[in-house]
């Protein structure tokens, strides 16, 4: 008979040790700066200097206009940021905890803490740029077009962000490059950030940059927009296989965890976009 003290033993002694980083990155007097911070930071002021770029280039929206300025997209960089920081917040706290943030009503604003949902922070910047759009007249979906385009620079240095922290580890596992995450036990455990972070951020990023640089789809509203929450769906649900869930966080249906269940919507909205955007005319 297997002895699963000594199996588990022998797995723990060939992991990786998970290298621990001081989630400060710089202090100064009572001043901490933290690497979720930065990395949000980071995202933010990227894929803002990106979607100025898309909007420059003319020929990528041949023979339409770009819909906005570089300009305008300053004001729309603002509106972004309030809607991933707010929404993600409180997607989490609504999604994931709401009991303990029930129960600990003052935690819900300790965001160095950590703790920001995805799809929290989606439908925060779907309303945010809901409201941009009507605000000064630009066109929803081209809006969401570019705003897709982007995002996944933000996930890539979000999911970065969750590593640091030791935070959202993956299941226990025996494969080559496994590590022992501190505070998950003392078994090895699937780096599902890294994971997440070249599925969702490096592989998606390049993915849409394709679509809008070599297929020229921004000129099919929607589209881009549609092959965003198609992809970071699929990807979510195939990571979420490694990644280890908190039991009684989030909604759980049999096997299927909360952020399966979660991005599956993701999944249909997507296709119905891309189908759509297909069926209509090119901007003309």
């Amino acid at each position: 008979m297997l002895n699963l003290a000594v199996f588990a033993s022998d797995i723990s002694v060939l992991a990786l040790t998970f290298p621990q980083f001081d989630p400060i990155a710089l202090q100064i007097g009572p001043l901490a700066v933290r690497w979720y911070g930065l990395a949000y930071m980071a995202g933010l002021l990227l894929g803002w200097v990106y979607v100025r770029r898309l909007v420059s280039a003319e020929p990528l929206w041949m023979p339409a206009r770009p819909p906005m300025s570089a300009d305008r997209v300053d004001d729309m960089i603002i509106w972004v940021t309030l809607g991933v920081v707010f929404g993600g917040r409180l997607g989490y706290v609504l999604f994931y905890n709401p009991a303990f943030y029930a129960a600990n009503p003052a935690e819900i604003i300790a965001f160095w803490h950590g703790g920001m949902s995805f799809h929290g922070g989606l439908l925060g910047t779907l309303l945010a740029l809901y409201l941009f759009s009507r605000r000064y007249r630009i066109p929803i979906l081209s809006t969401l077009d570019v705003a897709s385009a982007a995002a996944p620079i933000g996930l890539f240095f979000g999911r970065i962000a969750n590593f640091v922290n030791g935070e959202l580890w993956g299941r226990v596992s025996d494969v080559p490059w496994a590590m022992v995450f501190p505070g998950a036990g003392d078994l090895p455990r699937h780096p599902s950030q890294l994971y997440e972070a070249a599925l969702e951020g490096l592989v998606l990023f390049l993915v849409l940059r394709y679509l809008t640089h070599s297929r020229f789809m921004l000129r099919r509203p929607g589209f881009v927009a549609g092959s965003f929450a198609l992809g970071y769906g699929l990807a979510r649900i195939f990571v979420e296989f490694f990644r280890q869930y908190d039991v009684g966080v989030g909604l759980m249906i049999g096997p299927f965890t909360p952020g399966m269940i979660y991005s599956v919507p993701l999944v249909i909205a997507g296709g119905l976009l891309m189908w759509q955007a297909n069926r209509r005319p090119a901007r003309a």
